[in-house]
C-alpha cells in the first residue's frame, strides 16, 4: 500500500506528458494526408487513403452528375494531388469522362471549383497544376449536355487564359470568369462573360 502513491503519480506524470500529437497519431496523420492537394515531404503507406470518395455534384434538374475523382498516382502527395471527372446520368450510366492525371502524378491538373449551370445544361470546372507549374492559371473546363463533349474555357475567348479559379454564372448559362487585362499583366484581371449556348455554336465539330 505505501507504494500506490508514487505509482499513481507515476502514471498520472506518464498521461500529462504525452503529447495530443502522439494519443492521436494515426487518424490525425491519416487525415492530414489524404486531402487538401499537398505535396508530402515522405511518401505516405501505399494502403492509406483507401477511403477517400469523390465529390459529386449533381446537376439542378437531377438527371446528370458530376464526380471528380482523386486518382492518386504519387505516394508523396495526397490523393486530390489530380483529378478524373465523370459525367454520368441519374442511373449510373457514364456519358464521358477526363483524366487530368500524370505518370508520376506531379505534371497533371486537379479540380478547385466546380458547378453546374442553372439550367443543367452545363459543367464547368476550375483547374490547378498538380506540380505547382504556371501558378497563376486556372485552365477551364466546360461540358455541354447537348453535345456530350468538354471544351477547354479559353477557345471561347480567343484563347485567352483564366487566371483565376473562380467563377460564377449569370441567368441559364451565362458564364463570368477573369482573364487579364494585356497579355502578361497578372495583376489587371478582367472578367469575361460568355453565353455558353452560343459559344458552343461557334466551336468547330469535334473529331472524335
Amino acid at each position: 500500500m505505501r507504494f500506490q502513491k508514487p505509482i499513481s503519480m507515476l502514471l498520472l506524470l506518464l498521461i500529462v506528458t504525452v503529447s495530443p500529437q502522439t494519443l492521436f497519431s494515426a487518424p490525425a496523420l491519416a487525415k492530414g494526408v489524404c486531402s487538401g492537394h499537398k505535396l508530402l515531404p515522405t511518401p505516405r503507406p501505399e494502403s492509406s487513403c483507401s477511403n477517400v470518395k469523390p465529390m459529386i455534384y449533381a446537376s439542378p434538374d437531377g438527371a446528370l452528375r458530376a464526380l471528380v475523382f482523386p486518382v492518386d498516382v504519387s505516394l508523396y502527395a495526397t490523393p486530390d494531388m489530380e483529378s478524373r471527372v465523370v459525367i454520368r446520368t441519374s442511373k449510373g450510366d457514364t456519358v464521358t469522362s477526363k483524366d487530368y492525371s500524370s505518370p508520376r502524378g506531379t505534371n497533371g491538373y486537379y479540380v478547385v471549383n466546380a458547378k453546374w449551370s442553372p439550367d443543367s445544361q452545363f459543367f464547368v470546372y476550375s483547374l490547378a497544376s498538380s506540380g505547382g507549374h504556371s501558378l497563376w492559371s486556372f485552365p477551364m473546363m466546360v461540358y455541354n449536355r447537348q453535345k456530350k463533349r468538354i471544351v477547354e474555357f479559353s477557345d471561347m475567348i480567343e484563347g485567352k487564359p483564366t487566371i483565376s479559379a473562380d467563377f460564377h454564372f449569370l441567368g441559364p448559362h451565362t458564364l463570368v470568369a477573369s482573364t487579364w487585362k494585356a497579355p502578361g499583366a497578372l495583376d489587371d484581371k478582367v472578367p469575361v462573360t460568355v453565353d455558353l449556348e452560343h459559344a458552343f455554336g461557334k466551336l468547330p465539330e469535334s473529331s472524335d
